[in-house]
Formats: C-alpha cells, structure tokens, sequence
C-alpha cells in the first residue's frame, strides 16, 4: 500500500522527505511484525540479536564490548541485557582466565535451542517474497547500503 494512504497524508514536499518518512514508517512496521513473532519466545528483539551473535562466536565467548560493537541497535544497553538473558538461563557468564577483570559470555544450550524455535528469518524472508522479487530485493538492499553511504 501507498504510504500516504497508510498514514493518510496528502503529500509530500519532496520526494526526499518522503523517503526518509518511507523509511521510518517501515522500520516502525518491520519492528512488529518481528516483535510479534518473538513475544511467542518472550524475548525481545534486542535479546534475539545477542543471541544470534553468541551463536555465531561459539566456541568462542564474547565479552559486553564484542555485543555493543555487533548489536544492530547501538542504544541498547549490552549489560542489562546480557542480565536478563542469564535471569532466563539463555547465557552463562563466567570470569576470563587471562583477564580477571572481564567477563566472558556464551550461549547455553537452552539459548541455541530458543534459537531453533524462532522462525525470525522464516517470517521475514516470506514477507519479502510476498512483496519483491529477488532482484528487487538486492536492489532494495544497494540502495539502504548506499544511503548509508
């Protein structure tokens, strides 16, 4: 649908301010869409990302800072999440053997199995081919990086 008549506005100025409104409505969209597929979990989409990224360091734990540096939303606060998902029994963490002052942190088997139990991917990847082809879909990718610059 029209993002006009998804936010009933008659117009834009430019086609510039429309985009930049285009992106923010999707993101707003895309957020509930993978919001609504983790509540099933009971985790949210910041505790998904950590965990995707403990996956993808095993056998090698990762410390706060590594999380901060890899997490796709640079506001969240890496510790407070890392406390909960322990709270969960989602990660352990345990004290570095050459350095006593940091604090590794891995994936439990419990986490990777949580894992296998979201079908995030699944989900989005179906909305995408519901909506773009694969071309599409590169082409949408380009330009996000490109406006990135």
């Amino acid at each position: 649908m029209e993002l006009e008549k998804e936010i009933f506005s008659k117009g834009f100025d430019s086609f510039y301010n429309k985009a930049i409104v285009n992106i923010l409505y999707t993101h707003g969209w895309l957020s509930n869409h993978l919001k609504s597929e983790l509540d099933k979990s009971n985790i949210t989409p910041q505790q998904y990302n950590v965990l995707r990224i403990l996956r993808g360091q095993l056998p090698n734990p990762a410390t706060i800072n590594l999380l901060k540096e890899r997490m796709l939303d640079k506001m969240s606060d890496a510790s407070r999440i890392v406390d909960r998902l322990v709270q969960k029994e989602l990660v352990k963490r345990s004290i570095n053997k050459k350095d006593r002052r940091a604090v590794d942190i891995i994936i439990t088997d419990k986490g990777l199995k949580l894992l296998e139990t979201i079908q995030m991917e699944t989900h989005v990847i179906n909305i995408l081919k519901n909506n773009l082809s694969e071309e599409e879909a590169k082409q949408l990718s380009d330009l996000l990086d490109k406006f990135r610059g």
